[in-house]
């Protein structure tokens, strides 16, 4: 089993001593020239006087471009410690029992907006990129690693089930097989509507990603994964097409997972 999580916009702060990254030691090392080519696009962007514009900065915000002019000497820590906000709070990696952190060391791909798809364990410094950034001498973000990861992430997923909790911007690339393909998306419900909420559906995929790594056992199937979850929630799948499948979990309106009927 793959899961496939988006970053977090917000990072946490760099620590203050470390060894920097070393982006041929990042996994999936056929991207390392891709991979280089966007953190040299950055910094160089990040000094232009139209920085705050290109990368999408408010005036508050103006203490990243610092951080992204250091990207490479910037002391790296494992990505799991470096993302945060909502999704990453519900997935809580910090507190699952040893197998499950196994199985999210294994499992887990970050689509970032920098370094493409990267494991937990892959040591990375703190940084400010969107995948909607069009890059100077790169262009938009969302092509290019659409580009970059044609064949070669396909060859890496092979035949394995692959959950995809990613945001609508970084799941512009999706697998060549998607009959083991299943997108995880989130609908609040209040009197009877349903409605998209942002902030619970980054919630909710954190929480559906945290079930399936405490499972006795990982999911195989996308019928297992929609069993799973089901325990915990309302949860309906559909497929598949030509998306592959599609199991959409229910929140109340305070974006808790409704319980199941």
């Amino acid at each position: 089993m793959l899961i496939l999580l988006p970053p977090s916009e917000g990072k946490a702060d760099p620590p203050r001593r470390g060894r920097p990254v070393e982006v041929d030691a990042l996994s999936t090392p056929e991207l390392g020239a891709a991979r280089r080519k966007v953190a040299d696009a950055l910094v160089a962007s990040s000094s232009l006087p139209e920085a705050a514009e290109i990368l999408g900065l408010s005036a508050g915000q103006l203490d990243e471009l610092q951080r992204n002019r250091t990207l490479l000497e910037q002391p790296a820590r494992p990505a799991a410690e470096v993302y945060t906000g909502v999704l990453y709070d519900a997935l809580a990696l910090g507190t699952l029992d040893p197998a499950a952190r196994r199985r999210a060391r294994a499992a887990i791909r970050v689509q970032s907006a920098l370094w493409g798809p990267i494991k937990i364990t892959d040591r990375i410094p703190s940084y400010r990129l969107s995948i909607g950034t069009t890059l100077p001498g790169i262009g938009g973000l969302a092509s290019y690693w659409r580009e970059q990861l044609a064949g070669v992430f396909d060859e890496q997923a092979g035949s394995e089930l692959i959950v995809d909790c990613r945001s609508s911007g970084y799941a512009a690339w999706r697998p060549e097989r998607t009959e083991k393909l299943i997108k995880v998306t989130a609908v609040t419900e209040k009197a009877g509507r349903r409605s998209v909420v942002s902030h619970f559906a980054k919630h909710t995929r954190g929480a559906v990603a945290r079930i399936l790594l405490q499972a006795p056992r990982a999911p195989r199937t996308p019928a297992r994964v929609a069993a799973l979850v089901a325990e915990s929630a309302q949860c309906e799948l559909t497929g598949p097409g030509r998306g592959g499948w599609e199991l959409t979990v229910i929140t109340d309106s305070l974006g808790r997972l409704a319980a199941p009927s």
